[in-house]
């Protein structure tokens, strides 16, 4: 269980904050760390400082033993490939290497239960004393699997759920059974040790669409019966023209232009039954136009922010290739505005070149970081109308690739567990 202490910040005769002890060793801040101060009403958000790497996200494989609707591989030419042996042990000597050591996540465009040697990894990098997380779409988690599954010590189990019917399942995820898949995941968390909380947790990741956003409630109530403890719904990212339709967001994209205003009206609403009575009203002032805040709560949620780089995160794909995030570890295409966007992969450098703490702390990329955190870009996701929106390589305020104007993930459209 988590500590409820209360812990304070104090300020000191010179006007400096001074943090607690614990806070600075649990957030892994150092002297001379510099973090930006956000005023917020008649508070501040202070953001973590750029330099603290908390996460990185590791690809073993972009092979996959599904063809599903939602996947980025329905539109791109990039490379098929896994992760060698030696690709992974530079990771972790890199992660040997760092203090505090960041936690880790298997999972990108492929299945990382697809690669024979990830139990082998989440092991090893558990060996470290971190925390771990891995996702797949659970249809080759059989009993022996599982068991070895439990033994690496892993924290959290993502399991990619769309549907909560056999016919709305196969419907997204194409090749696989949700029967089978539900049996298999409900098993692994009957062979869980730990009373009431057996590890590792499970979580339930839904992309949302026209087509399976009915099934919501149905899928939070299957997740709950096979002990999930974590939900994460993200939207559609369309890879081909046909996909469109499905997208849940056509006027939330309007309504990024005027929600970050400070000319706007503000609406704050408490706490209340969503139901049938109060329904019809709350929908119409969740679109009224306004800002507005649910119980003390931004209600549109942060614009113009990649949490990404907010938590201090690094992907690196199953070549070794180290990018500031998920999307931008591949060179995919997708649509905005009704128009195929380019989004072109950036890459740092490269674990099997340069150390990891090297990469992180590599001066263009701590640059490009603190610019990502201002956020100095054209607006794309909800202007699109230059032929520069159409890829990441620049934009119309002169920045060079990777410009982030036109990525949903800095909206709070799309969003990894």
């Amino acid at each position: 269980m988590e500590s409820t202490t209360t812990l304070w910040v104090d300020v000191d005769e010179h006007g400096r904050l001074v943090m607690p002890a614990e806070i600075a060793s649990q957030f892994g801040l150092k002297p001379g760390a510099r973090m930006r101060v956000e005023p917020n009403g008649h508070g501040f958000k202070m953001h973590r400082p750029v330099t603290q790497l908390t996460k990185i996200y590791i690809e073993p494989t972009v092979d996959c033993n599904l063809d599903c609707i939602t996947c980025f591989r329905n539109a791109w030419d990039q490379p098929l490939g896994k992760m060698s042996e030696e690709t992974f042990e530079h990771i972790y000597r890199g992660l040997q290497a760092m203090d505090p050591i960041p936690h880790v996540y298997f999972g990108g465009i492929g299945e990382p239960l697809f690669h024979p040697r990830t139990l082998e990894w989440i092991a090893k990098i558990k060996s470290l004393g971190t925390h771990v997380e891995l996702i797949t779409n659970g249809t080759t988690l059989v009993e022996k699997k599982a068991r070895q599954l439990l033994e690496t010590g892993l924290d959290i189990l993502w399991i990619s759920l769309d549907g909560a019917t056999p016919e709305s399942y196969a419907d997204v995820r194409l090749g696989a059974e949700l029967p089978k898949v539900v049996e298999n995941v409900r098993r692994f968390a009957g062979m869980r040790k730990g009373g009431h909380y057996p590890r590792p947790e499970i979580g339930v990741a839904f992309v949302g669409m026209k087509r399976n956003i009915d099934q919501l409630p149905a899928v939070i109530k299957l997740g709950k019966s096979i002990g999930a403890r974590h939900f994460s719904v993200s939207n559609l990212q369309p890879a081909t023209r046909e996909m469109q339709s499905e997208r849940l967001y056509t006027r939330t994209m309007t309504n990024i232009a005027y929600l970050p205003s400070s000319t706007n009206p503000y609406l704050s609403l408490p706490k209340m039954d969503f139901d049938e009575v109060t329904r019809d009203a709350l929908f119409a002032a969740f679109n009224s136009g306004c800002n507005v805040s649910f119980a003390g709560n931004n209600w549109g949620g942060s614009n113009d922010v990649c949490n990404f780089i907010e938590s201090g995160t690094m992907s690196i794909a199953w070549n070794g290739d180290a990018s500031p995030c998920w999307p931008l570890m591949h060179t995919h295409t997708s649509f905005l505005h009704g128009k195929p966007r380019k989004v072109n992969k950036h890459v740092i450098g490269s674990v099997r070149e340069r150390p990891l703490e090297e990469l992180w702390l590599d001066e263009n990329y701590v640059n490009y970081r603190e610019k990502v955190q201002r956020f100095a870009f054209a607006p794309c996701t909800f202007c699109g109308g230059c032929e520069l929106s159409e890829e990441n390589k620049e934009d119309c305020l002169g920045n060079e690739a990777p410009a982030c104007g036109g990525c949903l993930w800095a909206q709070g459209v799309i969003q990894c567990p």
